[in-house]
């Protein structure tokens, strides 16, 4: 039996927020990132652990359905070991990343 390949999807985004319709509009996608299971890396930037590109891309296809119409959005899947990888260059991992390691995904 193959060994689960972990990655993660990340979003990244940058959305208006002046008007309030706008505001509005991002706070939606926010939180429709979040009921897809998508945590919070740091402000604008969210990331999902999913098991292989097929399911990363369900994810994303599912995305495309939130999306709001101003703004940038842009997603980006890394094996684990490509996002162990990054470097902190400033201030300290988030909380939300030092729940859940690269070690500990094969324990799930």
């Amino acid at each position: 039996m193959d060994s689960p390949r972990f990655m993660r999807v990340i979003v990244m985004f940058d959305l208006p927020v002046v008007a309030n319709e706008d505001r509005k509009a991002a706070n939606r996608f926010r939180h429709d990132l979040i009921s897809e299971g998508f945590v919070m890396m740091q402000c604008s930037v969210y990331y999902r652990i999913v098991n292989g590109l097929d399911m990363a891309a369900k994810y994303e296809k599912r995305l495309e359905g939130y999306l709001p119409e101003k703004g940038q959005v842009r997603s980006l899947v890394l094996t684990e070991k490509q996002f162990a990888h990054m470097k902190v260059l400033v201030g300290d991992v988030s909380p939300q990343e030092s729940d859940v390691t690269g070690n500990s995904l094969t324990s799930l």
